[in-house]
């Protein structure tokens, strides 16, 4: 479809098509209802199911997309809605968007895609009640920011991805009441990211809750949930009384020294954790939350009642509690001094 208003593409079944539905220089468009399955193979023989250019005021509704190399794509795309779809299988993003502004993505499912979905140089963006789910691999990621300005990123389930969230260069992204679970990497937040806010979210069972690249400025973190939180809460008042650091030692060698990740779940590394954890040294300072929630909130759904086939026991976390205190805080100073020796270079 090529410039014109008003189109409506609802309830078709599109197998193995190049481009399943193109729109071009289309306002007011409705693309509801319709199974649009690609063939499986390489990126030289496919292309987007659902591929909207310089679009305006469209809505996208309870699609299923599958086997394409992008399930739905956005370019020069505003003042849209994209709700209930589902994008499975597909090479490279289930959701891939640039340079669109003042839209909605809620309610929709994007699992098991080449590298998750990806969001680019766009501002006024919401992504509300959305499930990321198994977007597995070196570049894979449940949901990629890339420099995008004033998002919200709310109520969401990232489950079981090798990042759940990835934060390059935003500004004032608001990212409340999300559930990541059994994730590698829950959140990856770089340090040229700035004003962005976390409040009310629920960190359960990922490998690294978060990772970052450098020093970071005026990014807040408070209220949030911490399956590793080892604080108290003397005063009863549902909030830990001692800040929480999510970002520990080895987190930071891994960001620098990937092939690190073999140690990975060792003693050495939880100790190596622990040590920054009582005398930090190296993690930035403004990378803590200073009023962990001591129980999960009630979320908008939780991932166990919103998704199927799915294991829902968190992955083991690192422990050393067979340790003697004593023998803890000599292996910690221990650990701090082997730290400042790895991280931080001689003059």
């Amino acid at each position: 479809m090529n410039e014109c208003r008003g189109v409506v593409i609802a309830d078709n079944f599109i197998d193995q098509c190049f481009f399943a539905i193109y729109l071009s220089g289309v306002k007011d468009a409705l693309i509801e209802g319709n199974t649009v399955l690609g063939e499986p193979g390489d990126e030289d023989h496919m292309a987007n199911g659902i591929h909207l250019w310089k679009c305006s005021n469209a809505t996208i509704r309870s699609n299923r997309i599958e086997y394409h190399r992008d399930g739905i794509y956005f370019e020069f795309v505003t003042d849209s809605r994209i709700t209930g779809n589902t994008s499975l299988h597909n090479l490279r993003y289930g959701l891939h968007f640039m340079f669109s502004h003042r839209d909605a993505y809620e309610d929709n499912r994007f699992e098991d895609n080449g590298a998750g979905v990806a969001v680019m140089f766009s501002k006024e963006i919401a992504m509300r009640r959305n499930r990321f789910l198994t977007n597995r691999g070196a570049s894979a990621y449940g949901l990629l920011l890339k420099e995008i300005n004033d998002g919200e990123i709310i109520g969401n389930a990232f489950l079981d991805n090798t990042t759940g969230i990835m934060i390059d260069g935003c500004n004032r992204i608001n990212v409340r009441g999300n559930e990541f679970r059994l994730n590698g990497w829950a959140l990856r937040l770089f340090a040229n990211a700035i004003d962005c806010d976390f409040q009310g979210n629920t960190f359960t069972g990922n490998t690294f809750d978060v990772s970052t690249n450098g020093s970071l400025v005026p990014n807040t973190m408070n209220g949030n949930f911490w399956d590793r939180y080892s604080g108290y809460d003397l005063d009863r008042d549902g909030f830990g009384d001692v800040p929480h650091r999510p970002l520990g030692f080895f987190t930071l060698l891994v960001e620098k020294q990937p092939y690190a990740m073999v140690f990975s779940r060792s003693l050495f590394v939880s100790l190596l954790d622990r040590a920054e954890r009582l005398i930090p040294s190296l993690t930035p300072e403004s990378m803590k939350d200073d009023k962990p929630m001591m129980r999960p909130p009630v979320l908008l759904g939780k991932i166990d009642d919103r998704v199927e086939g799915h294991a829902a026991e968190p992955a083991a976390v690192p422990a050393s509690e067979g340790a003697s205190g004593e023998v803890l805080l000599i292996c910690a100073f221990a650990a701090v001094l082997v730290s400042r020796r790895l991280i931080v270079p001689h003059a």
